[in-house]
């Protein structure tokens, strides 16, 4: 491994605090090709049990550094071109373990635009600016400045000789690495944020930054982020406040030598340039990296929220094995209603009209409830999007006055993205004689049987579970999204035989390509009776097998072990422990096999098959529950029967209700009204409470009391805590 690889290895490990040898096994496993949901479930023994997020993490502090490395490289090459590299210049620029060090070790030697320096310069004044910062003669600045008028050149007279030499001064200090450093470092530690309104008589939503201050050091990320957004909607203006008298201080002591002689008036000219230097130059440019700063740890921040949220999303339970009647609510086009089978195929679209302007509401009750008896629905689940709790209303009174009232029950589901995909070319191909509305009634049906399922098939920054998603980085919010959803898709595992090109694109070593041609040869031969004809799947090359087949299932097919998490690698394993317990694998799946396994002695029978530990534990694991869904472990979604009113709410009334976000100041609770109820993060538990997420997450079932009710804005205040 090369010197720099190995750098960088012992770097990775000190940073996150990972044993060295882990690292470096993930780092040859990484550049190697292995994807890091493959590595984290059947290569335990070689990183010690790294998880997914250790992985994701070294994987990104390697990119990092070797960017890093390239960037040192490019820059001694650029200073080198320009003959004043030095030795000690290279071994700071090559000891620098941040981008930002690297670029202001360059920033003297970057080349720049005109500027009041470079024009100076032009006119050979650079002795001039040296001599003031040698420091060292008794004569007078502008008796030696006097020396550089030179009419052809520009220089006047001795004045205009000693501000083109301050000017070049001032640059060097503004670029200079270690008065940059400790500027910024200062302005981090001490400096205050400020803002203010533009306008004095703009109403807007950033009411509480009209006149606020905090020092930036405690700015949480997401008052970063609301007060970028309030700025670039110019009803902001936002600004700095520091002790700019101490960074003088301290740029004095960087410039001024202490025996330089006072008689001169060099120092006095020298002061004058270290103040013009901090206010003109650096103040305004530190601040634009501070601000940069602030607001790429602020987005980092909203994207893991978002990821966490997007995840526990994803992973909600599945309801299986029912007739669902989907419900896309509007009040001018109708309600778009879908019938979807216990598989999720669709039997019948349609389009209703109960709510305004129409009001066509036992029209409406006689079509759904024929809808009801013809299909035997049992859950109706609307859309929360417009109309949604007036459509809920009617459902509720239908539900009541059916005949099957007491088997029907409904459910209000997140909708976010289900337009974004019903309009995108995949449900065209999917669905290509419905109209776009009649797609969305498909996909809201779908979320409540198989979430996981239904929204891989929209872009994962459409659903809409975080908070700032549209000021950050769109990039940096696409790739970390997209590996929150192929971490949950290999977390559960799919189904060859019945995934979509959508779900498998996310499997492991699977692009897009590969998906359609697996969709493509099971169309073509009929389904899949065993993972090793995976292997005739044109482009699916013996890499991407390896990667990817551990995470397909194949039910009722020729291999038992085949509908395991279980990697066809370790089947020689399993064949070993099933001839251990006197079993063959026909045995998967009983009360028999799960004796025998409970009563294994995981750690010797791992030594005598000559076994890691952890992979045996897995197989275990895969054998006592074949076939399962780690989804079907998490509590079931909440069902109703009848509507609540924000009137019927009284304080301390006990609810119980869904989490649908988690944000940094609470979360939001679904509780059957037309807004989601806010338990503050003060309200979350008796203990202090760091983050929210620390106490609840997407998809939770909690059970609140009523804190307060604002009817004027149609608010409810919840709390988790029990009254006393």
């Amino acid at each position: 491994m090369e010197q720099n690889v190995i750098h960088m290895i012992s770097e990775i490990a000190k940073q996150l605090n990972i044993p060295q040898s882990k690292v470096k096994s993930a780092v040859s496993l990484l550049d190697e090709g292995n994807t890091i949901p493959f590595i984290a479930r059947y290569r335990k023994e070689m990183t010690g049990e790294l998880d997914e997020n250790q992985l994701r993490d070294i994987e990104e502090k390697l990119q990092y550094m070797r960017n890093l490395e390239s960037r040192k490289q490019e820059v001694l090459r650029l200073i080198e071109e320009q003959g004043k590299l030095t030795d000690e210049l290279a071994l700071a620029i090559n000891k620098s373990v941040k981008l930002q060090e690297v670029e202001d070790l360059y920033r003297p030697y970057r080349q720049k635009r005109k500027t009041r320096a470079s024009v100076a310069k032009e006119k050979g004044l650079e002795p001039l600016a040296e001599w003031l910062l040698a420091q060292n003669s008794s004569i007078t600045p502008l008796v030696e400045a006097a020396r550089y008028i030179d009419a052809e050149k520009g220089v006047e007279s001795a004045e205009d000789a000693l501000a083109g030499a301050k000017d070049i001064i001032a640059e060097q200090l503004a670029d200079d690495a270690k008065i940059r450093t400790w500027v910024r470092t200062f302005t981090f530690s001490n400096g205050i944020l400020k803002t203010v309104v533009k306008d004095a008589q703009t109403e807007s939503v950033y009411e509480m930054y009209y006149n606020y201050q905090e020092p930036i050091s405690k700015l949480p990320p997401h008052r970063i982020l609301a007060i970028n957004r309030g700025e670039r909607e110019e009803i902001l203006k936002v600004s700095f406040a520091l002790d700019s008298e101490r960074i003088e201080q301290y740029m004095h002591r960087q410039t001024v030598k202490r025996d330089a002689p006072s008689s001169s008036g060099v120092i006095q000219v020298l002061q004058d340039v270290i103040i013009d230097a901090y206010k003109r130059l650096l103040a305004p440019s530190i601040e634009r990296e501070v601000r940069t700063e602030l607001t790429d740890k602020a987005e980092v921040h909203a994207i893991d929220i978002f990821s966490e949220n997007l995840r526990n999303l994803l992973l909600q339970p599945p309801v299986r094995g029912k007739r669902v009647l989907g419900v896309d609510p509007a009040f001018r086009t109708g309600c778009k209603l879908a019938v979807i089978d216990d598989i999720g195929k669709m039997l019948e679209v349609g389009v209703c009209y109960p709510t305004a302007p129409h009001h066509k509401t036992a029209e409406a009750e006689k079509q759904i409830s024929k809808i009801i008896d013809t299909y035997d629905i049992e859950l109706i689940v609307i859309g929360n999007g417009t109309a949604s709790r007036e459509t809920e209303q009617f459902i509720a009174a239908l539900i009541k006055n059916h005949a099957k009232a007491t088997q029907l029950k409904y459910i209000i589901v997140n909708e976010a993205g289900a337009s974004v995909y019903s309009a995108s070319k995949l449900a065209a191909e999917e669905f290509p004689e419905l109209d776009v509305a009649e797609r969305s009634a498909v996909s809201i049906a779908r979320r409540l049987q198989d979430p996981l399922a239904e929204l891989v098939k929209i872009e994962p920054k459409a659903i809409g579970v975080g908070q700032y998603q549209h000021d950050v980085s769109q990039k940096r919010l696409d790739e970390t999204l997209t590996g929150v959803v192929e971490s949950a898709v290999n977390h559960v595992g799919v189904d060859v035989n019945t995934a979509s090109a959508s779900l498998l694109s996310y499997v492991a070593g699977i692009n897009g390509t590969i998906a359609k041609n697996i969709v493509k040869y099971r169309d073509e031969n009929g389904r899949f009776v065993k993972r090793a004809q995976l292997q005739k799947v044109p482009r699916l090359g013996a890499k991407s097998f390896e990667q990817c087949v551990g995470f397909l299932r194949i039910a009722e097919g020729e291999q038992l072990l085949d509908n395991t998490p279980i990697h066809p690698e370790s089947y020689h394993v399993v064949k070993a422990l099933l001839k251990e317990l006197g079993m063959k694998e026909q045995a998967v799946g009983s009360e028999q096999l799960a004796s025998g396994l409970k009563a294994l002695n995981i750690e010797e029978t791992a030594a005598k098959l000559e076994v890691g530990v952890p992979t045996m534990k897995d197989i275990v694991d895969s054998l006592l529950r074949p076939g399962r869904d780690p989804r079907e472990e998490l509590p079931a979604p909440i069902f109703h029967t009848d509507v609540l009113n924000i009137e019927d709410l009284t304080k301390d009334m006990e609810l119980h209700g869904t989490v649908r976000n988690v944000i940094d100041f609470g979360a939001f609770v679904d509780i059957g009204l037309k807004n989601d109820g806010l338990v503050h993060i003060s309200q979350l538990s008796d203990r202090f409470v760091k983050h929210p997420m620390d106490v609840v997450s997407v998809g939770d079932t909690v059970t609140v009391w009523v804190l307060e009710v604002d009817m004027k804005r149609n608010r409810v205040g919840l709390t988790m805590k029990k009254p006393r």
